[in-house]
Parts: structure tokens; C-alpha cells; sequence
């Protein structure tokens, strides 16, 4: 029997921007991964996001934690099975391979160019 686990994000959020409100689409809203297997999430931006994204995981009961930063850079201490992509200057996606117990959470993508 394969065990299954659910990795569960929000579909979307704004960052309020000095040039207007920055949406950051994720999908799919859940997925369900084996054991073993690789997980996808794709994050877009409504703006050009100039690789000013960050991935976060947040365990139930705790605050969340920084993975991915700058789109690809890998954050101290988090496992090299987190890989952060960027596609193109909207398009970014978070991999993790070989999914373990301890990676069900959820996960968020965040555009860090433009703040309020």
C-alpha cells in the first residue's frame, strides 16, 4: 500500500506594491503525493518579478520557514530535495523530490520586490 500525503497551499495573495497590487497565483490549490515521489507547485505573478521570490513551508501548530529565496537560492539548512526554479520572469515552481512524511505542509510563494 502506498502511503499518500497532501501538500496544501493557498490559491493566491497580493502584495501591495508601489506600482499597484502584485498577485501571486499557486497551483494546484492541493496535491497528492506518494511517498517517494516528486511534488510540483507553480507559483505566477501577476508582474514581472525580477527572481524576488521566496518559498515558504508551514508545518501544522508552527510559523513558517523560510526555504527558497531569490527564486533558486536555497535557504541554510534546508534539504537539497527543495529546488526552486524559475521559468520566467512571472513563472516559478518549487520541487520537492522524493516526498517525506515530514513534508506535508503548507506552501507558499511570496514576491519580495515590492513591498508597501
Amino acid at each position: 500500500m502506498i502511503s499518500h500525503i497532501q501538500l496544501i497551499w493557498p490559491l493566491a495573495f497580493c502584495v501591495a506594491g508601489i506600482s499597484g497590487d502584485i498577485i501571486m497565483s499557486q497551483s494546484p490549490p492541493v496535491l497528492s503525493v506518494g511517498l517517494g515521489q516528486t511534488a510540483t507547485i507553480t507559483c505566477k505573478s501577476s508582474e514581472d518579478a525580477s527572481g524576488e521570490v521566496s518559498w515558504y513551508q508551514q508545518r501544522e501548530g508552527q510559523k513558517p520557514s523560510l526555504l527558497i529565496y531569490y527564486a533558486t537560492s536555497r535557504f541554510t539548512g534546508v534539504s537539497s530535495r527543495f529546488t526552486g526554479t524559475q521559468v520566467s520572469s512571472t513563472h516559478f515552481t518549487l520541487t520537492i523530490s522524493s516526498v517525506q512524511n515530514e513534508d506535508v505542509a503548507d506552501y507558499y510563494c511570496q514576491q519580495t520586490e515590492s513591498w508597501p
